[in-house]
């Protein structure tokens, strides 16, 4: 019987409302149009998703890049995020591993893991990339096209390799800003384990900004860390879309903060 059990719940079932202490509050949510978010959702990567939802809805941002994501714990941030605050979201995935000791499963069929893109607006022509060297762990991008301000703009998602493969990401940057080149709009999100005035960096600062005007790779550029290390290795690069606002909220389920970006939509 318990077997049985196992096998009818597994790891993969919605459970985290009834780990998460008590019910979320009820609460009907507005998306914010022009909002852009990225998270890196892992480390600790075993936190509930009740808890992961409720900071998003904090924010509602039309479009959100989420990094090191299982894609049975996306599933459940989306249901959580309809249900329990009546925001609704499209879903892309750019998975780049398959791994029972991550993201559960069957050893012979293991969740998949990556990135992911939602998005309160349709997205079309998906493409995801697998860098040719991931370094320690594969690594890759996710791009699709969606409307932001009324326009079409491609975004795309990455998680560079690494700290201490400084080698490994320049060549992940050369790949991703190839692809970003061939783009007149683009929004890129990510963690890049880079910090600002790294030398890997120097492709994209070259075809973008950060979505905070003080931050940039020169010695006087002033850039909020965003992870519990005080290291800003989290990014919104905007190429030819301006900023209205940005902020940084530390979370207590990553050691990355949320990190969003309200954009000009005359941009």
């Amino acid at each position: 019987m318990t077997a049985a059990c196992v096998l009818v719940v597994g790891p993969s079932a919605p459970s985290d409302a009834f780990h998460a202490g008590s019910p979320p509050v009820v609460a009907d949510r507005e998306i914010v149009p022009n909002r852009i978010m990225t998270w890196n959702i892992c480390n600790p990567c075993g936190e509930n998703n009740v808890g992961r939802a409720a900071e998003i809805a904090t924010y509602a941002p039309q479009v959100i890049g989420l990094q090191e994501a299982c894609v049975r714990d996306v599933e459940r941030i989306r249901e959580y995020l309809e249900a329990f605050y009546g925001l609704v979201y499209h879903v892309e995935y750019g998975t780049v591993l398959r791994k029972w000791g991550r993201c559960g499963g069957w050893p012979w069929h293991p969740g998949a893991f990556g990135q992911a893109i939602l998005s309160a607006s349709p997205m079309s022509d998906r493409k995801s990339v697998e860098y040719p060297d991931g370094g320690s762990e594969d690594r890759g991008y996710l791009a699709v096209t969606t409307a932001v301000g009324g326009r079409p703009v491609r975004v795309f998602n990455t998680h560079l390799a690494q700290r201490r493969q400084e080698a490994v990401r320049a060549g992940q940057t050369g790949v991703l800003a190839a692809e970003v080149a061939r783009h007149d709009r683009a929004i890129v999100l990510g963690d890049f384990n880079s910090v600002p005035d790294s030398p890997e960096l120097t492709k994209m600062w070259a075809l973008a900004a950060d979505a905070d005007p003080q931050c940039h790779p020169s010695s006087n550029g002033t850039c909020k860390p965003t992870t519990d290390w005080h290291s800003k290795f989290d990014y919104i690069f905007l190429k030819d879309i301006a900023p209205l606002d940005h902020g940084v909220h530390p979370s207590r389920y990553s050691d990355h903060d949320l990190l969003h970006a309200d954009l000009n939509p005359k941009t």
